[in-house]
């Protein structure tokens, strides 16, 4: 994942952004406690993840799934699944198995939410087809997609089918340095159920927020391959940590590197810091014993 790489990490100020105050309210919206911890990478192909599978593994997914409990499903992105390739994919999953497939660019990137129905319709009757599997599906705009278009999200929201549950990314930098127009655009989320996603990444500080939308945390975080990839993974788990105490209901954390190989690494750090400090006992993905991999 190249986006947000900087040429020098040690230069990137990473404190994570002081909670928004809408943040507290709408996490003590929830009154059940925490529901679900996914975590997982973006990914599962072996010629990415160099070094996580053993030789001779003839199914990728099958055997990511044993390690993980969920994946950012990218491949939606490119391509329209149907409905035949969700089962396949669906099947070859364990039942606490989580999917969060990202809605294809023909509707945020080629048709930028303009006329987009019949589209959403084909993508939602697919995903549908995760039956319980299916977490959440998650919508990802164009850099360029900026506050003059809001009048088209705000349609593509109210008539988004509410038996998908959705999260939304906004990368242009106007969401976020106008305050009016961050609160307007949190407001409908907040209406229509709509996660707001956070992007943790070292380029662009800019997109960093933590004001949440609906008592899920949805975190895409980058890591820059650099030895403070440690160090932000923990005070995020001391972020999400008072979120827990807060109201948390669902966290949603999507390990990424600029260089994917390292992310099972990551991910095995990060979910070993969740279990010790929640008591959970999610499954710590382990590194083929025979390909060592180095993190730097």
């Amino acid at each position: 994942m190249k986006f947000g790489q900087v040429e020098d990490p040690s230069q990137i100020d990473f404190t994570l952004p002081k909670d928004h105050s809408r943040t507290k309210t709408i996490l003590k919206q929830n009154k059940n406690g925490l529901e679900n911890t996914s975590i997982g990478c973006a990914k599962w192909n072996k010629t990415d993840l160099k070094g996580f599978y053993p030789k001779g593994t003839k199914d990728e997914l099958t055997y990511y799934a044993k390690q993980f409990n969920s994946i950012e499903l990218n491949a939606t992105f490119y391509g329209m699944p149907t409905p035949e390739q969700v089962q396949t994919w669906k099947e070859k999953t364990p039942p606490n198995f989580k999917f969060f497939p990202k809605i294809t660019n023909t509707v945020s990137h080629f048709r930028r939410l303009l006329n987009v129905d019949d589209v959403v319709t084909q993508f939602a009757t697919a995903v549908l087809n995760f039956d319980e599997k299916l977490g959440m599906v998650f919508l990802q705009l164009h850099d360029n997609f900026k506050p003059k278009d809001y009048e088209r999200l705000e349609q593509f929201v109210s008539k988004w089918p509410k038996e998908v549950p959705l999260a939304i990314e906004l990368r242009n930098t106007e969401w976020f340095t106008d305050e009016e127009i961050l609160d307007k655009t949190c407001q409908l989320f907040e209406e229509n159920q709509i996660t707001n996603i956070i992007v943790d990444t070292a380029g662009r500080r800019d997109m960093l927020h933590m004001r949440l939308t609906t008592p899920n945390a949805f975190v895409r975080y980058v890591g820059a391959n650099h030895e403070s990839d440690y160090e932000r993974l923990d005070d995020w788990m001391n972020h999400l940590t008072q979120w827990k105490k807060e109201g948390l209901q669902n966290l949603y954390f999507f390990v990424h590197q600029n260089v994917e190989k390292a992310s099972p690494l990551l991910s095995a750090y990060f979910i070993e810091k969740i279990n010790k400090e929640w008591k959970t006992d999610l499954s710590v993905p382990k590194m083929a014993q025979d390909q060592p991999l180095s993190l730097f």
